[in-house]
């Protein structure tokens, strides 16, 4: 497959299309994209989709198995909260578990996927601590972009929004399958990703400790949300909820394929997605709409607005020794200007770092136009509350 084979939506810096290039070339690939939110990731580039047959691939699904967005909708207005809404935000952020390694500790959280057979079928599920590892952590959000956001849409209705995955259980199925198929987990980032043979013993074993890592997932935005309108006194009446760090199987050009979507949202024809700006932007609710444009997209959209600033560029280098260890240095984004385009938009932040200021993305209009003729906006979503991982917590994970 060649660079003009590769649906493209918007515009990429060379890492970007080289890593896509390198995914397209593989004989068993019948599809490549690159959403308009695509930047630089392990092997594969966020906002990547290839299609494979007979084939997965653990780097592309990437390290946050099922990483994705859940959007409710509650029967509160703005005007129900406003008065009270930043002492709300405070209960919500001490509520919660943010960061890494964190454990639930607000309540005991528990889900019939612990009983599921596939903890003692598949190898790497089966290893010593890691059930009770996850059921710890299920609930919890953990850093980077990750984040629990309240919105109001343009008929002042208050949404709850979710982003995160399947925590340390997902780094460490994605750690292990990555090995097994012959690629290095800490390895140069611009290999093309290492294959599984999806009908070989290890293929299999993969995909269903994927599909566990998805439940967990979605268990764990499930809690969240649920959680936060139990905070806010709300009733949740409809819900919007998506993958997109995972494999589906379906039919490309007429034969079953594995779709891998690595920051990418599935847009099939009236399906709904919740996809996230930044702390300081717009997010939105779409479907996906008919038409060739969206066949050639594998039915795939973004899943946020996408960097075009790295945590490094954003924040500074960490000094590590010496007087002073723990401070950064060379950021282009100050806590100032963080604040004051926090402060412009009205919005409630609790947490967050400058790594993750609105200043690091692209803004979510522009991207979303990238992908016009294959999805529709239903509503438009503006923040009043965000609650992050403080600035001070270290994001190991990949993707």
């Amino acid at each position: 497959m060649v660079m003009t084979d590769i649906k493209i939506f918007g515009t990429h810096d060379g890492d970007t299309l080289g890593q896509i290039t390198r995914c397209a070339q593989d004989e068993s690939v019948v599809g490549a994209v690159l959403c308009g939110d695509g930047h630089r990731g392990y092997n594969m580039p966020i906002g990547g989709v290839i299609a494979y047959q007979g084939r997965i691939s653990p780097a592309g699904v990437g390290f946050d198995i099922a990483c994705g967005n859940k959007a409710v909708l509650t029967n509160l207005m703005w005007n129900d909260i406003r008065k009270d809404f930043p002492r709300l935000m405070d209960t919500i952020y001490k509520s919660l578990s943010f960061g890494i390694g964190r454990v639930n500790t607000t309540d005991d959280v528990d889900d019939a996927l612990f009983d599921a057979a596939a903890w003692n079928d598949v190898d790497v599920l089966s290893t010593a601590g890691l059930r009770d590892k996850a059921r710890r952590q299920l609930g919890t959000v953990g850093s980077g972009n990750h984040y629990v956001d309240v919105f109001r849409d343009e008929a002042d209705r208050i949404w709850i929004g979710v982003h995160f995955g399947s925590r340390g259980l997902g780094h460490t199925i994605a750690s292990h399958y990555i090995r097994v198929a012959g690629g290095e987990p800490d390895g140069n980032m611009d290999s093309p990703p290492a294959l599984l043979d999806a009908d070989s013993e290890h293929g299999q074993h993969y995909l269903a400790a994927m599909e566990l890592a998805g439940r967990y997932a979605y268990a764990g935005r499930d809690w969240v949300c649920a959680k936060v309108a139990s905070i806010l006194g709300a009733q949740i009446l409809d819900e919007v909820h998506n993958h997109h760090n995972f494999a589906w199987k379906e039919s490309v050009m007429g034969s079953d394929a594995w779709v891998v979507r690595k920051g990418a949202t599935p847009a099939f024809p009236g399906q709904r997605g919740f996809v996230g700006g930044s702390m300081g932007d717009i997010s939105v609710i779409l479907e996906g709409t008919a038409g060739q444009v969206s066949r050639d997209a594998l039915f795939s959209t973004i899943h946020g607005a996408g960097r075009v600033m790295s945590r490094t560029q954003a924040a500074g280098k960490m000094i590590y020794k010496g007087p002073n260890k723990g401070q950064r240095i060379g950021g282009q984004v100050s806590w100032e200007m963080v604040r004051k385009w926090i402060g412009d938009q009205g919005v409630e932040l609790r947490g967050g770092g400058t790594d993750e200021s609105p200043h690091c993305y692209k803004r979510l209009p522009d991207v979303l136009a990238c992908h016009a003729g294959t999805i529709r906006v239903i509503h438009t979503l503006r923040p009043l509350g965000v609650c992050m991982a403080g600035d001070d917590v270290f994001d190991p994970y990949k993707d």
